[in-house]
């Protein structure tokens, strides 16, 4: 069965291999330099409470439901420094290529966004690099839309990468808008 919580820091090298192999051999990261466990328990942490990180876990109903390895993880950083920007955020997925076309990458993204406009952002921006048509079909299967490409802005592997951007409205912009509450205050929302 499969399970949705928080992150831990104790997840981190799980997310690091998952990740892994998007940096070394693909193109969907525009990183060159696989991060280690300690990298991502320091950006984890560098959410501060405020965005999400989610994974999903196998759980052994014959230990009493225990966790177990990590499938996927998906997560929300900030889009801009910029103060304005507070109300906006970009969203990030990754599922281990064990977990890929069963339907986790999905139910992730959908408690990911489900989670992030429980909190009170309005707007979340996906990056994804261009060809993807995978990434496109999820992103727009939890609704989003596509909102511009940049030609040819990264380089990677040899060649030249364009970057599409798509945005999901989660509210409707309320003027003045209230401040987005924290993560580490509602946890992971379903429906």
């Amino acid at each position: 069965m499969i399970a949705l919580r928080p992150a831990r820091p104790e997840d981190a090298a799980a997310i690091a291999a998952i990740y892994a192999p998007h940096v070394l051999a693909g193109t969907v990261s525009f990183e060159t330099d696989a991060p280690d466990a300690r990298t991502m328990r320091h950006r984890m942490a560098a959410s501060d409470g405020l965005y999400p990180w989610i994974v999903a876990t196998v759980t052994d109903q014959g230990r009493g439901g225990a966790d177990g390895g990590v499938l996927g993880y998906a997560y929300a950083t900030e889009f801009s420094a910029r103060e304005a920007y507070r109300w906006t955020l970009e969203t990030t997925i990754y599922v281990a290529d064990v977990a890929q076309r069963q339907g986790l990458g999905r139910l992730l993204y959908e408690a990911l966004i489900d989670t992030v406009r429980a909190q009170g952002f309005t707007q979340a921006i996906g990056r994804i690099a261009l060809p993807n048509p995978g990434s496109i079909s999820l992103h727009e299967a939890v609704g989003f839309r596509r909102a511009g490409v940049f030609r040819e802005i990264g380089y990677k592997h040899g060649q030249w990468i364009d970057v599409g951007y798509w945005q999901c409205e989660l509210a409707e912009a309320a003027s003045p808008p209230a401040e987005p509450r924290r993560f580490a205050d509602i946890g992971v929302v379903r429906g």
